[in-house]
């Protein structure tokens, strides 16, 4: 991880370094430098529904037309819309999406797709990271220019209809949409039509600074709320970008990333279309889900976190299912990046086939007591693991846990925060356990 990306991009708070015009403007650079340099004439941008994605869209798209490279425009449309924009035009090199996903309002950030779909790796971010912060452009006699894609969100909107197998079913889902006030609050009324469901939408008028405000995949209280008093089959909640999906079932129980995979890769198993049979998540799955896996026949590999070595993993191991417990879900068969409202068609697919409720499906996996907690750092990230009280205060909460549990502790790539998490047989112990390792970091770092 560099200076300026994290496990997702580069992402702070609206107007404050680095993510300030001056950031902006030198990132349109490099990407069209790097758009250039690979032989190709156009990049495409997309932004949520934060107040300060025209601000920092007009700053990259004044960069990027100084090198000599034409912008194409989509407006708001969700992080993997612009990934498929991006693959399915011959002329642009890249996409770049002005998003801070399930952060505040006040927060924003910029992701860069390749010319294929996928994000950077790390090295293309640190080449990338090195030409913004050097700021050594060379002048160009060609200038780009600055376009509107008006048809954008309406061929990512078919693009998605496409993969659902069911044109007319015979008994339509009743659905509760929670869009966040965020990128999917337009193409959700696009996708979730009354001709295949019963939709119902909530949060899904934006004004620039409600987006995830206590709504969306982060705050599903509302949306349980919605599906128990409307009697309705399946809640679903997106993030600010829409990248992630969490479910809510028929009882109003809120049904995460590692449950929906489960029920997507034992129906595709069944199905005999689960290529490899391998699943792979991230070291923040629960255990419950490994336990499912293998009862089912289904090996299961895990990654670091985030949808990008996520896909790292699946492309070694040749895996076309994969996700996160936050909601990132993989297709790989049908597109190449986690994409929510994807997730969601495809767990739709799954109720309709099976006949099942979610509730009944989500049943079949066991989810362990798990806990996370996040304590506020400053920028330096010092070295947690070699403060001696710390270790000792995590190496005797993993010894009582045994093999009846486990702790991880990491920095996240996004936020100045420290995440802990610990995952046990008991709701209580687990809390009392991640208390005291959170106690001892808050004394001790």
């Amino acid at each position: 991880m560099g200076i300026l990306f994290g496990t997702d991009g580069i992402r702070g708070k609206a107007n404050h370094y680095p993510m300030t015009c001056e950031i902006a403007l030198n990132t349109g650079k490099a990407v069209g430098t790097f758009v250039k340099d690979n032989g190709y004439t156009s990049v495409i941008i997309g932004k949520d529904t934060r107040i300060s994605g025209d601000m920092l869209e007009a700053a990259l798209s004044s960069g990027i037309a100084s090198t000599g490279i034409d912008i194409f425009q989509a407006g708001i449309i969700p992080t993997p819309g612009i990934a498929f924009l991006c693959s399915d035009s011959p002329e642009a090199g890249a996409g770049v999406v002005i998003s801070a996903s399930h952060n505040p309002f006040y927060d924003n950030g910029i992701k860069i797709f390749k010319q294929d779909g996928t994000k950077l790796s790390d090295e293309e971010e640190l080449t990338m990271e090195s030409l913004i912060l050097s700021r050594e452009f060379v002048s160009q006699n060609d200038i780009g220019r600055i376009s509107l894609l008006s048809n954008g969100l309406e061929n990512y909107a078919k693009f998605l209809v496409s993969k659902f197998p069911f044109k007319k079913p015979e008994k339509k889902l009743k659905i509760i949409i929670d869009c966040s006030n965020g990128a999917a609050s337009k193409i959700g009324h696009m996708v979730f039509v009354k001709p295949l469901f019963e939709p119902c939408f909530i949060y899904d008028s934006p004004n620039g600074t409600n987006i995830n405000d206590n709504c969306g995949s982060q705050n599903t209280i509302q949306l349980r709320q919605q599906v128990v008093a409307l009697k309705a089959d399946l809640g679903l909640a997106f993030d600010g970008d829409a990248d992630r999906l969490i479910a809510v079932d028929d009882t109003g129980k809120e049904i995460t990333g590692d449950s929906i995979l489960a029920i997507c890769a034992n129906h595709a198993k069944q199905k005999n279309k689960l290529k490899n049979n391998v699943v792979v998540s991230t070291i923040m799955s629960n255990v419950g889900l490994t336990e499912f896996l293998s009862r089912n026949g289904i090996m299961h590999i895990r990654s670091d976190v985030g949808d990008r070595k996520v896909l790292e993993e699946m492309q070694k191991c040749g895996s076309i299912l994969g996700g996160e417990d936050s909601g990132h879900m993989i297709f790989l068969d049908h597109h190449t990046t986690g994409d929510g409202l994807l997730s969601a068609l495809k767990l739709a697919e799954v109720l309709i086939e099976t006949g099942r409720p979610l509730s009944s499906l989500a049943s079949a996996m066991t989810v362990y007591p798990q806990t996370l907690m996040n304590i506020s750092v400053d920028e330096s990230r010092p070295d947690f693991s070699k403060n001696s009280r710390i270790a000792n205060t995590i190496q005797s909460i993993e010894d009582k846990l045994g093999n009846k549990g486990r702790v991880l502790v990491r920095y996240s790539g996004t936020q100045p925060l420290l995440r802990v998490m610990v995952e046990g047989p008991d709701q209580k112990i687990t809390d009392y356990f991640c208390n005291e390792i959170c106690n001892s970091i808050k004394k001790n770092l």
